[in-house]
């Protein structure tokens, strides 16, 4: 039965709830080093517990709820999901790459510690998140956690943000085939894995899985194309407002998200009332500061 309006809780609360339940279990995961190697322990607590809307976890928690899947084996497999996003933060920050020196109100971890130490943060934590996913603790059946760990290597290697991101430092010379390429390998490849650890563990029926991977998709390609509106605009601002008028190549980015926003909630009808929150997300990726 449907809450009522006035004791539904508001997605932005659903967003904080999440948020605090990743944070509290990734302490609990992340190791405390207590030899010379604590620097590095203590640097991947930094990168990995700081602020953050941790919206992968969301996403995999909120679409988790669609199944009935238990949430701790959702929450151990999103928890390595988050690991293996910090870690590519960490080195996306690095001189080599987007030379950063803040994040999320505080100094990048290379700045914080080193650039060294920022490197083998990111390391450790990609190792981290695969030490957790492949865990029995994670999921009783082998096959599943195998499954798990074979798709998040894939979203986070070559075929996906890796491979994104190699193509963004190589340029895409304003081909648009390239750009959604680069957007979907990226982002969207974490953000696609985020739907499917529920999946991997309920094994919904063929519909339903279609429809929730479309979504996924979908969402992911207009997270990094508002990423990349941010970035070319140089501001942090709301970025969706359907009576301005828009002109040139932002222009026909407005106009891609504002189809990809009513692709994303048609995808959901499947699940009727159970995916309201999944909707309204669309609307906070479209409406969020980054």
């Amino acid at each position: 039965m449907s809450m009522s309006a006035q004791a539904r809780p508001t997605l932005e609360r659903r967003l904080a709830e999440a948020a605090d339940l990743v944070t509290v279990a990734l302490d609990e995961l992340l190791p405390r080093g207590e030899g010379r190697e604590q620097r590095l322990t203590e640097a991947m607590r930094y990168a990995a517990l700081g602020p953050g809307q941790r919206l992968r976890p969301y996403f995999a928690l909120e679409a988790a709820r669609l199944f009935d899947v238990e949430e701790r084996s959702v929450l151990r497999a999103a928890c390595a999901l988050e690991c293996v996003h910090a870690s590519s933060l960490v080195h996306d920050d690095l001189p080599a790459m987007d030379d950063d020196d803040r994040r999320r109100g505080r100094l990048t971890v290379h700045r914080q510690y080193d650039e060294a130490t920022a490197i083998l943060v990111g390391d450790a934590l990609q190792s981290a998140g695969f030490e957790i996913m492949a865990h029995p603790d994670t999921h009783e059946d082998g096959a599943v956690r195998a499954e798990l760990v074979y798709r998040l290597a894939r979203a986070s290697g070559a075929r996906g943000m890796a491979g994104g991101q190699m193509i963004d430092l190589l340029g895409t010379d304003d081909d648009l085939g390239q750009a959604a390429r680069m957007q979907r390998m990226k982002t969207g490849a974490l953000i696609a894995f985020a739907f499917e650890i529920p999946m991997i563990i309920a094994r919904p029926a063929d519909g339903k899985r279609a429809a929730l991977r479309s979504f996924a998709q979908d969402l992911g390609l207009a997270y990094r194309i508002i990423d990349d509106l941010l970035d070319s605009q140089g501001r942090r601002s709301l970025l969706r407002k359907a009576a301005a008028p828009r002109n040139g190549a932002d222009g026909a980015a407005h106009g891609r998200l504002a189809l990809l926003s009513a692709q994303c909630k048609a995808h959901l009808d499947i699940f009727g009332e159970d995916a309201n929150y999944l909707r309204e997300s669309v609307d906070f990726v479209l409406d969020r500061h980054a």
